[in-house]
């Protein structure tokens, strides 16, 4: 795998055999760990796709491979606890 962690199960992208992980991500079923840090992610699923956000990474989206925001969140701009979907800016 070319990430750092597997965005079906989690784990190291170079421990193990993740055929099963990359063929349930090539289907319609969404990341559900940050491929960069290995954290759970909030996976929403609507009828138009999904999105998936990291608390550090910020918001993937189908066909994006990383990040869709491009960056981690900005602190400074975030809404209420800190959450950069809420944001003030």
């Amino acid at each position: 795998m070319n990430e750092g962690f597997c965005g079906w199960c989690g784990k190291p992208g170079a421990e193990g055999d993740h055929a099963t992980c990359r063929q349930r991500l090539s289907s319609i079923d969404p990341p559900r760990y940050c491929t960069s840090c290995a954290r759970r992610m909030v996976v929403q699923i609507t009828p138009s796709g999904w999105t998936a956000r990291c608390s550090r990474h910020g918001t993937f989206r189908p066909g994006v491979s990383g990040p869709a925001a491009g960056a981690p969140p900005d602190p400074a701009k975030a809404g209420p606890a800190g959450d950069p979907t809420l944001s003030l800016a």
